[in-house]
């Protein structure tokens, strides 16, 4: 138990750093759609009054008392873009610089913007009168303000803007509307601005909401490229699945493993006569297919060396029949090859050595760049093996601990005897498979 919360401290902890990042990079993201709405809305109450001043001019006679009550408003918008403008540079900014933006600047900006509804609010009341102007269009604009405080992304900040567009509005009907401030009339500026401030903490809400999912998915992102640094691409996705649900470990662990080594034979030769594309096309068609099986036999591919490539089975997923699933993988890819090349000019002969024995399995490497790899005299006698292909002119040979782990499924085997492996003082037995 103690083993499982270290390793997964150690998970979070890689994780968090790049987590972070992302998840602000997201939010800032969305703070800057907030903004270009705002802008917009700006823009668009700048040309709907316009439209209305060159269609019916009696009207913004009537609600503003002539063009200069209108000019103050055109001179307020103008204003509160040229602020939008400025805070969208700023945004982009600190997204370039993946730094978010403080929290004291994120209210007072949220408090600016809020209070540009009470502005034109008090502007109107002077041209239109407190009744009437409280209870035209102009309070609607604080729900814009609310709804896309969502953007933000944070539960205060929304709680933040409706309170203050409630309070504001009850403010300004208090001061304002004072000679008609009976009790019905008190009623109706009090719940007009409670629903303003529910309606903050309902946009909180759904704002938070949507930043536990964008941090969810970025969690689950930066786990899924985490793995793939770690062991490649050639891991398949149920492999990943399974790999971000158990944890790798950041140091090393002892491990029974099927090691595989597979080499692809006379590959050399028959690459001088061909052009590199041709060379690259048929070597990448061929591994297609043999990590196709490796995948559905739950093994990976550890690393491509060259014309060839080191498979694990037991690792970094542990498997109680890891030398039964690499031997059937070796089997099914001596079959595959043999249908490949019964379809091509350019028929490709492999060599298959496996062994099982304990590795010590971990991410290793610099603080920079890791890779998760295997050693361990397994690794160095499996590829011994599998270049005593050569020897015996044979495609599968496996050692005496596969042979005997394998019981009665490895029945097939011929004994070779006792053979010479080169780097071992002692001759070891090895076996063949068809």
């Amino acid at each position: 138990m103690v083993r499982f919360a270290s390793r997964k401290m150690r998970q979070h902890a890689a994780l968090s750093e790049d987590f972070e990042r992302e998840l602000t990079r997201e939010v800032l993201r969305t703070e800057l759609l907030r903004v270009r709405a705002l802008i917009m809305t700006g823009c668009v109450m700048m040309l709907f009054l316009t439209a209305i001043y060159l269609v019916d001019p009696v009207v913004v006679n009537r609600v503003w008392r002539g063009t200069e009550g209108l000019a103050e408003v055109y001179g307020l918008l103008v204003g509160f873009i040229l602020f939008e403008v400025w805070i969208h540079t700023q945004i982009r900014k600190n997204l370039k610089l993946d730094r978010d933006l403080p929290v004291v600047r994120r209210y007072i900006g949220a408090l600016i913007e809020t209070s540009m509804p009470t502005v034109i609010l008090i502007l109107q009341i002077r041209t239109m009168g407190a009744t009437q102007a409280l209870g035209f269009a102009v309070p609607l604009i604080y729900f814009i303000f609310v709804i896309l405080s969502t953007l933000r992304l944070d539960f205060w900040l929304s709680t933040f803007t409706g309170f203050v567009a409630a309070a504001q509005l009850f403010v300004v009907a208090s001061i304002y509307d004072s000679s008609s401030f009976g009790e019905p009339q008190t009623y109706f500026h009090a719940v007009r601005s409670t629903i303003i401030l529910i309606c903050g903490v309902l946009a909180g809400s759904v704002g938070a909401q949507l930043r536990r999912q964008f941090a969810a998915s970025i969690a689950a992102a930066t786990a899924r490229d985490r793995v793939t640094n770690l062991f490649g691409q050639h891991v398949s996705p149920q492999v990943v699945e399974r790999l971000m649900a158990a944890g790798t470990s950041a140091g090393g662990d002892v491990r029974r493993v099927a090691v595989m080594f597979v080499d692809f034979r006379g590959f050399t030769a028959g690459a001088q006569s061909r052009t590199p594309q041709e060379v690259v096309d048929r070597l990448d068609g061929a591994f297609a297919v043999l990590v196709d099986i490796l995948d559905r036999q739950g093994g990976i591919v550890n690393k491509f060396l060259g014309d060839g490539f080191l498979a694990l089975f037991g690792a970094p997923l542990e498997a109680s029949d890891a030398a039964h699933r690499a031997v059937a993988a070796g089997r099914e890819m001596l079959t595959a090859m043999d249908h490949i090349n019964a379809e091509t000019s350019w028929p490709l002969r492999i060599g298959i050595g496996i062994h099982f024995g304990e590795v010590v399995a971990g991410n290793i490497g610099s603080p920079r760049r890791k890779e998760y790899t295997v050693i361990g005299d397994t690794v160095n006698f499996a590829s011994r093996l599998e270049a005593l292909n050569k020897d015996f002119g044979s495609q599968l040979l496996i050692s005496a601990s596969v042979r005997d782990a394998l019981g009665a499924d490895g029945d097939d085997a011929v004994a070779l005897g006792e053979v010479e492996v080169r780097g071992y003082e002692q001759k070891v037995a090895v076996f063949q498979l068809g």
